[in-house]
């Protein structure tokens, strides 16, 4: 593709990339069931239009999957967040997305640097396990059946970070980019930024897009310092604890 990736191919991408054990179809609702896989493997999503009293519905059907719902709500969802504020639903997470050309984000790297490998090695899921992406995230990675990979990324002779890619219609999308805490600052996430370009452009994807919380100042820092830029957004809104 050529132009900027729409939002809508962004949110298909992360579905594609970064699946729900199962997706389901439930009136003007997506609902995913996330099998403790985190919030973007539970969200539901607005699939047409909805309204205050369609939320009652999406309710139960996240409950009847054992999930305190929760939705995924997008800028055009300006009317479903303004009522799920006055049902008292609290924002969590607000994202950005990013992207960037492949072309502009390749580099030419040692090969000793950063190591394209799939299934995911054991320094991998160790590098992983350190900063909180455990089983549940893991089989996310084993499910995708787009074209993925994980790549290594050493420190002199260490492992020192690790990252998930899955490309599908011409774009990429990078997840879980974990760097050892040891090993911050010395520019390994840069090289796996590079690298994970690298493996994006030779799969035919012309762009490299990434969801990342707007909290996580040190990498929005990175990505921007890249030359990516945000192009759209989201941000969860949980409903009130039972009793609360």
């Amino acid at each position: 593709m050529t132009g900027t990736p729409t939002p809508q191919q962004v949110f298909d991408l992360l579905d594609r990339t970064w699946p729900a054990l199962r997706m389901i179809g439930d009136g003007p609702w997506t609902l995913r069931e996330g099998a403790g896989g985190g919030q973007r493997v539970s969200a539901a999503t607005a699939r047409s239009t909805v309204t205050d009293a369609d939320i009652d519905r999406a309710e139960a059907g996240m409950r009847g999957l054992g999930q305190r719902p929760l939705f995924m709500v997008r800028p055009e969802d300006g009317p479903l967040d303004a009522w799920l504020d006055t049902r008292g639903y609290e924002v969590v997470d607000p994202v950005h997305i990013y992207a960037a050309r492949t072309e502009s984000l390749a580099r030419d790297l040692k090969p000793t640097l950063a190591y394209p490998v799939w299934p995911p090695v054991a320094a991998e899921r160790e590098i992983w396990a350190e900063g909180g992406i455990g089983p549940a995230r893991l089989a996310i990675m084993e499910r995708a059946t787009c074209p993925r990979v994980s790549i290594l990324a050493r420190s002199g002779n260490r492992p020192a970070a690790a990252v998930y890619v899955g490309a599908e219609g011409g774009l990429a999308m990078l997840h879980a980019l974990e760097t050892r805490a040891s090993e911050r600052r010395k520019g390994v996430g840069r090289t796996l930024v590079h690298a994970a370009a690298n493996w994006a452009r030779e799969t035919g994807a012309a762009w490299l897009t990434l969801a990342v919380t707007r909290a996580n100042e040190a990498a929005n820092a990175l990505y921007a310092d890249v030359g990516m830029t945000v192009i759209t957004g989201y941000h969860y809104r949980r409903a009130p604890k039972a009793g609360a």
